[in-house]
């Protein structure tokens, strides 16, 4: 099933729809119109980009500026249009990259027409359409089963509720649940944006930054400086305003203290590297569901990985079939292998949805010997068995030998033996009857005379061993490889798998991986969460854990306070990937997987994390790098306008603003714009670390006091030969220009560390053109810089020099201090 083909149905309600009955309601606008999940529209992206807050500020401004003819001075106003083109052109990118990746990546249901079941993505569902469920499946509009052979779904994604629900004929199937065990099929009574999780889902999907740690940094180092600009403006305006300068340079002066005070640049680079991590990420088929998912994966300290389709290929093939001769021979020969194949045959055909084992199985016997069902087991993770009862050819079950037999076993000895090499072992045995439902209830089929069981009774069948089957996973090539880089980064890996314990562990020590000769079986788990976290810390290899299980495990792993990823691709996954701080699914697993997980690898390789680790330590690395780039001169651009407005305002001569807007700009280019752009993109290993608001303040506050200081220092100690004429005011505002830029440079350098060739080539090209700017005869008249008077600039490179010792000082106490912290 799940290939387009012919279907066998017992009645015309579940042949489903006609093609005519179809284009009625498509033309009626009963159709599952909800919004792709891909991201914000163009027009959005623009308009975001466009009409923002420090836009507006920058652009009344330039007005002001333009009002006063000194055209050059508002070149500042590049920056709105600057801004907004950067920022449209990489959000437009991400959005191709994240459209492209959802329709890849979408889940298609299995929909019935005229008899013939399609795979149809989830828009073309329209109402009243008779859909198939299976082991996996997500539900995708609201509706009413029509049958139902052990069908439970899990509806905790909705409603919170931990248990599988049985569903029966009649009973109501929500959007948003999955399905946990069993088949049936369901008649669409809901669809577009009237089933229940369509809002959940439209606003999930979104292409969003919120709930980001380095986010939630920004905007509360951005509410303090908002709170600091106000004073810090207003003083300025006034001390601009009431001086003795005309107003036209008042002006000028009042907008050069105010531009640089924004840091106009800061949210735009942080867009700009998730956006250009979206991109670098859909290039290697990786489905980012979270855009925060980039970042918080580089966070992560413990990986939870999932044995079966992610360290070994998700396919298996059949080994062998082993006849368990002491037992055929306590039981009259119902061991024999001819016998034992027939009812692998049996149960392979029987099974509607075959998982990877079935359908290995199915594989190895694709004909069948036509045997009729008349009762069903379906299988389950939480139980790990299933079964069928074959009329005259008996009840037969398939399961976990471990599960389904005592220990003392010779045949579960057996199977712990083989599983011990690597290798899954399923137990085929033949049992009186099929568990019954430990509530006495018996769940209704699609099939006339059919009876589907869902439990284990009170009182278990006898079950008598016929085989074992033995089954080869292949560990996947490039497993080792990323193995290693998470033990080199410091992250460590606990594999937690249903499967035997010791079959688990062998496949752990195939791999090296530490804790892989002390497997744990989890049944023998701690209940208490406290203990259970303690055995986590220690052992690292778990087998035979339960659906429940994995999310408790991660759930203890977090209250030791560690930032926990899942991996998996299996229903049984589902509720561990939902509470992982970040969920991973590959992309060939259920549907139920992808829907919660907030990164898919639609590669289905696990070669795939150490890349998104590696983009999100990109960001928050690069990102800390040029917040303190901006940073460092809103501080000192504030404290700057206190210093030069607070004569005035005591009622001392009021000293006019050092620096012209056309100067700031200068400033903005070479000292923080075009390197912020190079290494907010460049490569970044460092590990993540908390304390990013902490780390960024310590580093901008002392070095913005020290520009501030010097800068302010050097025009008052020139300023008194501007007032006794020896001296222009260009070159006093020169010589203060040349101090800011010198110390500014050197921030930028600190900031660089540890320097690669071309990051020192960064730093040496950006101290070239700002020589440029004060050498060059042309630059020096459109900038309004005079460099002449070399008493001025000596003192300037005095004091810069001085300004440096200070910076280079507050940078290796802060490392410092770190060290011990850490």
């Amino acid at each position: 099933m799940g290939d387009a083909g012919t279907a066998t149905v017992t009645s015309d309600g579940e042949r489903g729809l006609t093609a005519a009955e179809v284009a009625e309601r498509v033309a009626d606008g009963r159709t599952n119109d909800v919004p792709p999940r891909a991201s914000r529209s163009a027009w959005e992206i623009v308009r975001s980009n466009v009409f923002t807050r420090i836009n507006a500020i920058f652009a009344v401004l330039a007005v002001i500026i333009f009002s006063t003819g000194h055209w050059l001075d508002g070149m500042f106003a590049g920056l709105i249009v600057a801004n907004s083109v950067v920022g449209i052109v990489q959000e437009i990118r991400a959005k191709r990259t994240l459209d492209r990746l959802a329709i890849v990546g979408q889940a298609h249901p299995q929909v019935r027409r005229e008899g013939t079941t399609t795979s149809l993505p989830p828009h073309e569902i329209v109402l009243d359409d008779v859909i198939e469920l299976g082991p996996g499946d997500q539900a995708v509009v609201d509706g009413e089963v029509l049958t139902a052979e052990g069908l439970e779904l899990d509806e905790s994604l909705l409603t919170g509720e931990a248990d599988p629900i049985p569903k029966s004929p009649g009973s109501p199937v929500l959007s948003g649940s999955y399905v946990s065990s069993g088949t049936g099929l369901y008649r669409a009574t809901k669809v577009g944006r009237e089933a229940y999780a369509a809002q959940l889902e439209a606003e999930a999907s979104k292409f969003t930054l919120v709930n980001s740690e380095l986010r939630n940094g920004i905007n509360t180092i951005l509410k303090v400086i908002t709170w600091l600009l106000i004073p810090a403006g207003i003083l300025s305006v006034y001390n601009q305003l009431t001086g003795r300068q005309a107003l036209p340079d008042a002006l000028r002066g009042m907008v050069a203290a105010l531009v640089p005070m924004v840091p106009e640049g800061l949210i735009l680079m942080t867009t700009i590297a998730f956006a250009v991590g979206v991109v670098r990420l859909g290039r290697r088929n990786c489905l980012v569901n979270e855009l925060p998912a980039i970042e918080g994966l580089a966070r992560v300290d413990v990986v939870c990985a999932d044995k079966t389709g992610t360290l070994t290929e998700n396919a298996m093939e059949l080994a062998e079939v082993r006849p368990l001769a002491e037992e055929a021979a306590a039981h009259d020969g119902e061991g024999s292998l001819a016998q034992a194949e027939l009812a692998l045959s049996a149960l392979a055909a029987a099974d509607k949805r075959p998982n990877a084992s079935m359908q290995a199985i199915r594989e190895a016997f694709p004909d069948s010997p036509g045997w009729t069902a008349s009762e069903t087991l379906p299988f389950s993770s939480a139980r790990k068995y299933g079964g069928v009862a074959f009329g005259g050819q008996g009840s037969w079950l398939l399961g976990a030998p471990d599960v389904l037999l005592p220990e003392g076993s010779p045949a579960r000895a057996e199977a712990e033996e083989v599983g011990s090499r690597g290798l899954r072992v399923l137990l085929l045995a033949r049992t009186d009857q099929l568990p019954l439902p430990a509530s006495g209830a018996v769940e209704g089929s699609g099939r006339p005379g059919a009876v589907v069981r869902t439990s284990m009774p009170p009182e278990a069948p006898r079950i008598r061993p016929a085989a074992l089957v033995v089954l080869e996973q292949k560990v996947r090539d490039d497993v080792r490889p990323t193995l290693d880089y998470f033990a080199a980064q410091k992250v460590t890996v606990k594999v937690i798998s249903g499967d035997n314990a010791a079959s688990v562990g062998s496949v752990a020590g195939q791999l090296a991986l530490p804790g892989a000769d002390a497997p744990v079986d989890a049944r023998t788990l701690p209940d208490d969460a406290e203990r259970l976290a303690g055995v986590l810390e220690e052992r690292a290899v778990f087998g035979r854990v339960a659906p429940a299980q994995k999310r408790g495990m991660v759930r203890a792993l977090q209250s030791r306070g560690h930032t926990v990823a899942m991996t998996g691709d299996g229903v049984n996954d589902v509720l561990a990937l939902k509470d992982a701080d970040i969920g991973v699914a590959m992309g060939a697993g259920s549907p139920a997987a992808r829907a919660v997980a907030q990164i898919v690898l639609l590669d289905n390789r696990f070669a795939t994390l150490p890349h998104v680790v590696g983009e999100g330590r990109r960001v928050i690395g690069n990102i800390e790098r040029v917040a303190n780039l901006f940073l460092t001169k809103t501080v000192y651009s504030v404290l700057l306008a206190i210093m030069v407005g607070v004569p005035g305002l005591i009622g001392l001569e009021a000293i006019p603003y050092p620096f012209l807007p056309r100067h700031v700009t200068l400033t903005g280019w070479f000292t923080i714009g075009l390197p912020a752009f190079v290494l907010s993109l460049a490569p970044n290993h460092d590990r993540a670390r908390p304390g990013f608001v902490g780390r960024v303040m310590r580093m901008a506050i002392p070095a913005g006091i020290v520009i501030a200081a010097a800068c302010f220092t050097c025009y008052l100690l020139v300023r008194p030969s501007v007032t006794a004429g020896t001296t222009t005011e260009v070159q006093a505002s020169t010589s203060a220009l040349i101090t800011l830029i010198a110390i500014a440079l050197w921030v930028l350098a600190i900031v660089a560390r540890p320097y690669a060739w071309w990051k020192v080539l960064l730093v040496v090209v950006m101290m070239a053109a700002s020589f440029a700017m004060f050498a060059l005869p042309f630059t020096r008249e459109v900038f309004e810089l005079d460099p002449g008077n070399w008493d001025h600039t000596w003192t300037a490179l005095v004091i810069a020099g001085i300004g440096i010792v200070l910076v280079e000082l507050a940078w290796w106490v802060d490392g410092w201090l770190r060290s011990r912290q850490d």
